[in-house]
């Protein structure tokens, strides 16, 4: 870390604080040539996901909209809020932990069904249908089958 008054690219961390709960650290310094003290913050850099559309336009990932389209499957379904907000997390942490920063909505949809299907058939199928759209009812009773055959 350049020092503010000399330039000097030496200094030694004096103090370390978690600040901004717990969202950044703040550093005090001190120059080894001048002596004099500065502070500096440090945060996380986060950069930004792309989700690629069927359509092929790109959009901000938007953790809210994957948590929404959860929702509108599970309604008048027993799953908590809780177990949703949960699963979106984990699928955002999953992408933000990938080294690619654009995903495809496919690759999304897939994550959310593989994790519904394990917390409610149901909310599955109804995720399913709108996702793949299905076109007809053979389309539907294919999945249908395929999930009664997993059992």
């Amino acid at each position: 870390m350049r020092c503010p008054y000399c330039a000097n690219p030496e200094s030694k961390v004096v103090d370390s604080r978690p600040s901004d709960e717990g969202a950044s650290i703040r550093r005090r310094r001190e120059c080894l040539v001048c002596h004099k003290r500065f502070t500096t913050y440090e945060t996380m850099e986060s950069l930004p996901l792309v989700v690629i559309k069927k359509d092929g336009s790109r959009q901000t990932f938007d953790k809210s909209k994957l948590l929404n389209g959860m929702l509108r499957a599970c309604e008048k379904r027993p799953v908590s809020f809780d177990t949703l907000e949960a699963i979106a997390n984990e699928i955002e942490q999953t992408l933000q932990n990938a080294l690619d920063r654009e995903v495809s909505s496919t690759h999304i949809g897939e994550m959310v069904m593989e994790r519904l299907r394990g917390v409610d058939e149901v909310a599955y199928v109804r995720f399913a249908s709108v996702y793949r759209e299905f076109k007809d009812i053979s389309s539907f009773m294919d999945e249908l089958d395929k999930l009664i055959r997993e059992k």
